[in-house]
């Protein structure tokens, strides 16, 4: 092992390194939880048509929020944050990274209107739609709770958190980023996260 590596982990394991990590995490508004907790099988459709499961979100650090296309506030200013956001981590950060919308409106949001949808941000987020009751499963261990809506037509709004979950490399929860995003604060939070892996 290497000079450097042994200083780095030293420094990672000194009780300064915790108190300023703990800060940093506070300031961007991010809670991350004490072990890793595993995410249930569930099987959807991406923006694409194409199946998506559990398991796709292995070797990547995924950023998944709940919401839906029609959505008048949240959801755009969520969107718009994370492409600011995105434009400014480093680029070693940002391809280790994928934001990822999953809709809590299904009957509205067909894998087609996601893609349309996602595409205005023009930076490369993804979508994910399916079954209410797959979709809700994860959203149940994302801890990101939303309440379908009665209608399935027409003007209607749904009821969602504007929290994000983080999901590691190994499709496993991490925590959340709570809102309101406190962008300046996370700029420096998930590198920190995503390099510590």
């Amino acid at each position: 092992m290497s000079i450097i590596r042994c200083a780095a982990l030293l420094a990672l394991c000194s009780p300064s390194f915790a108190l300023d990590r703990n800060a940093l995490l506070d300031e961007a508004n991010v809670w991350l939880l004490p072990r890793e907790r595993p995410l249930p099988s569930v099987e959807l459709v991406d923006e694409h048509g194409q199946t998506a499961t559990t398991d796709s979100l292995r070797g990547r650090w995924h950023l998944l929020f709940f919401g839906f296309t029609a959505c008048p506030d949240i959801c755009p200013t969520t969107l718009s944050d994370m492409r600011r956001l995105f434009g400014q981590l480093p680029p070693t950060v940002r391809e280790r990274l994928q934001l990822t919308l999953v809709s809590a409106d299904p009957a509205r949001d067909t894998p087609e209107a996601l893609r349309t949808y996602l595409g205005y941000y023009r930076a490369g987020f993804k979508g994910l739609t399916g079954d209410m009751a797959q979709l809700q499963k994860l959203s149940r261990a994302l801890g990101l709770p939303f309440v379908p809506a009665d209608k399935t037509s027409g003007e209607y709004s749904v009821s969602h958190s504007a929290n994000i979950a983080i999901v590691g490399p190994d499709g496993s929860l991490r925590g959340h980023i709570r809102a309101p995003f406190e962008l300046d604060g996370l700029r420096q939070a998930l590198p920190q996260i995503i390099e510590a892996e």
